[in-house]
């Protein structure tokens, strides 16, 4: 599907799921570089910045959420920066970039009054609202991880096992969806000098500011999460270890009771309880055996 949206003599080309032919009419129509013509076909692993007479063409991955899932996955948008058009390729919906068409469309952007106005502009604004989206997702784990903090200091360290590993899976994701957006916004830089001028590097540096403030946070959150992980597994064992404890300790108990019952449910020619100091012997060898069992275990320190 291709929209269509004109600004102040600027164009954006937004594809979703583009069909073959819709592929090669906008490269056409646009004197795109063959290359980029047949990049366009398919998805692509890595990101990556190449710069032409005429335009650039940037591959960036960006974090979403699935909606039928909830699991944090990765998206493809493709850029081809003109002079004066900006063609986005993408093959599933994104959100940011649908809110993007919406203000884009009641000229929400370009009143800054810049003196020169190109499709620089049109990326900068696409960009930042893809990080923005990305920030309130690693927000939104953040949320997750402070109510798994809460409910671990309120005793549920076993219920909370499984949501750590579901957080730190979607911040895995995350990292993983913005891996190489460092050195390639580097790459970037420098061929938007080129193509828009130097002065149009603030806008780069800016987007690098809003790349750095989504990795910061999502760093942050994951120190966190292995702090929490550390801490729930501590009290988690420690509550363990202090179960064993008690039933170590129910069982030292019962045991000589159960030792009494046994001996008294004896018949042997060899031992008579009706002898008072076989009687004696009997009770005191059980009350060592209690001693020796008890110093024994608190040496352990299981009691």
């Amino acid at each position: 599907m291709i929209s269509r949206f004109t600004h102040q003599g600027l164009t954006w080309i937004d594809l979703e799921s583009p069909t073959r032919e819709e592929l090669l009419t906008t490269s056409e129509e646009n004197n795109l570089h063959p290359v980029v013509s047949t990049e366009l076909l398919a998805p692509s692993e890595r990101a990556k910045v190449d710069l032409y007479s005429n335009s650039i063409y940037l591959i960036l991955h960006f974090p979403i959420t699935d909606k039928s899932t909830g699991h944090v996955t990765e998206v493809e948008v493709d850029f081809v920066l003109l002079k004066d058009k900006l063609i986005t390729t993408h093959y599933e919906l994104i959100e940011p970039l649908h809110e993007f068409a919406k203000q884009f469309e009641v000229g929400q952007y370009l009143e800054r009054g810049q003196s020169e106005i190109h499709a620089g502009y049109l990326f900068f604004f696409a960009v930042r609202e893809l990080y923005k989206h990305t920030l309130y997702i690693v927000e939104s784990v953040g949320k997750q991880i402070r109510d798994i903090e809460h409910h671990i200091f309120a005793g549920d360290e076993a219920e909370m096992v499984a949501q750590i590993s579901k957080a730190n899976r979607a911040l895995i994701d995350i990292k993983q969806s913005l891996r190489y957006h460092k050195e390639t916004l580097r790459s970037l830089s420098q061929a938007c000098k080129q193509l828009y001028g130097e002065q149009f590097g603030y806008y780069v540096s800016a987007i690098e500011g809003e790349y750095e403030r989504v990795e910061q946070a999502a760093e942050e959150h994951r120190q966190t999460i292995r702090d929490l992980r550390e801490t729930n597994d501590s009290l988690l064992s420690s509550k363990t270890n202090s179960t064993i404890r008690r039933l170590t300790a129910i069982n030292v108990i019962l045991f000589p009771l159960g030792f009494i019952s046994w001996v008294f449910a004896m018949h042997s020619k060899y031992l008579s309880l009706d002898d008072p100091r076989m009687l004696a012997a009997v009770f005191a060898g059980m009350a060592l055996i209690v001693i020796v069992s008890t110093v024994y275990f608190r040496s352990k320190k299981w009691l």
